[in-house]
Parts: C-alpha cells; structure tokens; sequence
C-alpha cells in the first residue's frame, strides 16, 4: 500500500479505528466457544529512528482437545482456533499495557473467564500479564525452553553424538513431565561433576532461566487438559502480521504511519477486513450524524470530533507532519 493510501484508509485519529475494531471484536468474538488465550511478543522494525519493536498482541479462544501424555506432546493435533483478535502497536511497555487493558475491558474479559497466557521468557510480557490480568495460568512457550536445554546440551555434548541425542530426548521428557523440579535434579548432579568454566557456565544460565519460569511449566496438566503450550499464533503474526508488511527490504518507517499500518495489519490478521469497511462508512457517515451508530452492536459510544472538513478518502490533507 503507498504511502498515500494509509492516509486515505485510516481516519483522521488512531481511536477511531480502534473504536471500530473494537466494536467488531466485542460483536463477534466474545460469543465464541472455548478458551481464552493470551499471547504477547515482539518483532524489530526499521524506523528512521533505528531498529525498534513493534509490541502484538493476540487474544483468542480455542476448545480444548484430546487429553495426551507428554510422550504424545509432538504428534497430537489440537483444534482449530475459533477466532482471534490481534492488535499490534510501535510503543514502550507502559503505553502497551494500556492497550491490553483496553482489550480486556471491551472483550469482556474478567476474572471468571477461563484465561491462560503464553509467551517467551521476556519479563515485560509477565508484568503486562499479571498487571491487567491479575494471577491467571502462565505458560512458557515450550520452544524457548526446549531451545535453552538444547543449547547447554550442545556446551555439554558434541552435537553430533548419541550423548547429545540422549540429552535432548531426556530432558524433553523430564521437563514435560514435571516441569523444573526433574531437570534441577538432573542440573543438581551434574554440578557435582567435574566441569569445564564453559559447562558450568551453560548450567548455570539454564538454572536461572527455567528457575524464574518455574510456575510456568506445567506443559503435563496443559496436555491433559488438551490446552497449547506454545506460543507459535503470536511468533507468526510477528512473522505475517508484521513481518510481511513492515519489513520490506529497505522500508524506514515515521513511528506513527507505522503505527496506523499496524492498525489496519492487525484488523485484517483478525479476519475483520469486510467487516472493518462496512461499519467504517456508518463511521464516516456518523461525523456528521452524532448518532452513536455502534450502539446497537456494542457497548461503545462513537463521538468522533474531526479536526477538519477533509474525509477519510479525500486526496487533500494526506500527508500530515507527525
């Protein structure tokens, strides 16, 4: 999309989108069966201010599936998601936080909804989890710790050998099975092996990250439960949210025409893209017609106040100095 056309689709103020966004998912989305699921990453994107990251966010619902032991974890296929809404915004932690906030509000989402979390190991997803969430289920994306225990094996083993092998196959299973309290045993004997500064470095690193993730690891009562214990939606909207669209070779954004992209990303990754249009032009049209025009699909009263008589589609004013 050229530069002019993200002006022409997006209104006048990022609230407004989001009001319509919103609007939809609160329509839509909240009557779906099944679980909620809370995902939150991170990607870089090129500004003219350097590498900077872009925050998304995912909330979405699946039913649970077949009850499997950890031995099963690799082959079982959970079901399909119901629906999902993603959001996704160029800012610093505190600024991000809100916005889940303002999601969990408009999806209704409260303290007796059956909510669980996923993520990588990054504290500021915790924090924004527990800040707007309060102590709901925490799951630690089960790549990224596998990723951990396979690194120290390869410190500890040549990576081509049976040993190594032997590592990854074992600590997989010790740590689906009972989370950090089997590999700290296994991490406990090899401390008291004679050791390499390099091997007992690695250890240690292991330790500390599987430690601060210790309630996060119950992957067997996730896996009889037929719940996720991988954060894979949200790592590939970083990859086809953002990734695709953002990314282009040499691209430099302007922070907020980023952000206003990311608007219309995130609306379309959602499967609201039609929808998105037909209640922007009852938007659009309601600028001048102060009836709240959502009212009658959401909890939400639209009162949008345009700092000019250009429209949304017009060719004059498209190119603002922020």
């Amino acid at each position: 999309m050229s530069q002019p056309s993200v002006y022409a689709v997006t209104p006048q103020s990022e609230a407004e989108a989001l009001v319509v966004q919103h609007a939809l998912a609160l329509y839509r989305d909240t009557q779906a069966p099944g679980n909620v699921e809370v995902t939150i990453d991170g990607t870089c994107v090129n500004t003219t201010e350097g590498a900077r990251e872009v925050k998304v966010g995912i909330v979405s619902k699946r039913k649970p599936g077949e009850s499997e032991p950890p031995e099963r974890w690799a082959e079982r296929e959970l079901p399909e998601i119901e629906t999902s809404v993603a959001f996704a915004a160029m800012e610093e932690c505190g600024e991000f936080q809100k916005r889940v906030d303002f999601w969990r509000q408009q999806l209704r989402l409260g303290s007796t909804s059956d909510i669980s979390a996923l993520g990588d190991g990054a504290a500021w997803i915790w924090s924004i989890i527990l800040t707007v969430f309060g102590p709901i289920r925490e799951c630690l994306d089960i790549y990224h710790a596998l990723e951990h225990l396979s690194t120290t094996g390869k410190v500890l083993y040549d990576e081509q050998t049976t040993a190594y092998a032997k590592w990854r196959e074992e600590t997989t299973l010790e740590l689906l099975s009972g989370g950090f309290e089997l590999v700290e045993k296994r991490l406990n004997r090899l401390t008291q092996e004679s050791r390499t500064d390099r091997e007992k470095e690695s250890i240690r690193l292991l330790r500390g990250y599987l430690e601060n993730n210790r309630e996060r690891l119950s992957y067997a009562i996730r896996l009889a439960e037929g719940r996720a214990i991988g954060s894979g939606q949200v790592e590939g909207a970083c990859k086809n949210l953002i990734g695709a669209r953002l990314k282009q070779t040499w691209a430099e954004w302007l922070v907020p025409r980023l952000n206003r992209m990311a608007i219309l990303c995130a609306v379309r990754y959602s499967g609201q893209w039609e929808k998105y249009w037909q209640q922007a032009t009852l938007v659009q049209e309601s600028i001048y017609a102060p009836t709240p025009v959502l009212a009658s699909m959401a909890t939400l009263t639209l009162s949008p106040e345009p700092k000019s008589e250009t429209m949304w589609w017009t060719a004059s004013g498209l190119f603002p100095t922020d």
